[in-house]
């Protein structure tokens, strides 16, 4: 059994924090909104008033927030976890924020604590069964040592130093937004030319594109969206991409327009439903949803 810290319980946050909890460790959680430390304090967590308490005598220290700016607040501001960590202890950085975000926070640690930076892959069912995908950055040694509390959230796999992680979930993510977006233009076309949309579903879930057209098919039949994976995440995440692009030099023309429509749809107040939203926003069917 560790001793664990965790720090936000967003939609993500809560079940992988839950999954640590019922592996049997201590875990002590923080949240902005603390309502919802509730459900997991009833199943055995601690409750700490501040990231700092979280991270007060923690072997390893858990973040999962919404945005780099979430991250330095938490972090390094006022009762910040950096305040709490002590030395041999281990801060696991599993947002979505981007090598840039990952090295500025390691900068900032006090001397003594280390660093992995860990985001995954995944939805909220893979979250509760422990089936996400999580991509590791940092010293190997570290990452050993790491490897059987990150084993709890699903498969683990090692791709380089600290920010690699980080790095490898922009790219698979920028297939993600590609993906979803000419998803959305592609119905788009077929309702241009008058085809049923059954039949475009039927086709397109055979295509090199299936595998969002079968997973987003009962969304999109419904016309609702509820959120797995929140459509302004998905905004924020192609903002970290086209940064990241811009600094290597690269003209990433599909993940620039892939990023506008979802930014559009944000816009446009769909910013809590699923990322599969931006197809309505594409199609021209997004005024009334909830």
């Amino acid at each position: 059994m560790a001793r664990l810290g965790f720090c936000g319980l967003g939609q993500m946050g809560a079940p992988m924090a839950a999954r640590l909890i019922d592996a049997g460790h201590e875990v002590r959680v923080w949240n902005r909104t603390r309502a919802k430390e509730r459900p997991l304090t009833d199943k055995g967590a601690t409750a700490a008033s501040t990231p700092a308490e979280a991270a007060d005598g923690s072997e390893y220290l858990f973040t999962m927030l919404a945005t780099p700016q979430a991250l330095s607040d938490v972090v390094l501001g006022k009762n910040g976890l950096a305040n709490g960590l002590g030395t041999g202890s281990t801060l696991v950085e599993m947002s979505t924020v981007g090598r840039e975000a990952v090295h500025a926070t390691r900068s900032r640690l006090p001397e003594g604590v280390g660093m992995l930076d860990a985001p995954v892959l995944g939805g909220i069912a893979q979250a509760e069964r422990g089936e996400l995908k999580v991509f590791v950055g940092g010293e190997d040694d570290a990452y050993q040592r790491a490897r059987p509390l990150l084993a709890v959230f699903g498969p683990v796999r090692h791709v380089g130093p600290l920010g690699a992680g980080a790095s490898m979930k922009l790219v698979v993510n920028s297939t993600l937004l590609a993906l979803m977006t000419a998803l959305g233009e592609a119905l788009a076309l077929a309702d241009s030319f008058g085809l049923d949309q059954g039949d475009a579903l039927d086709v397109l879930a055979d295509s090199p594109i299936g595998v969002p057209a079968r997973n987003k098919r009962g969304f999109i039949e419904k016309g609702t969206f509820p959120p797995n994976f929140k459509l302004n995440l998905a905004a924020k995440d192609g903002s970290l991409i086209s940064r990241a692009a811009d600094a290597a030099g690269l003209d990433l023309r599909v993940a620039r327009a892939a990023t506008a429509w979802m930014s559009a749809a944000d816009g446009a107040g769909l910013g809590d439903l699923d990322y599969s939203a931006v197809i309505a926003q594409i199609r021209g069917t997004a005024a009334g949803l909830e």
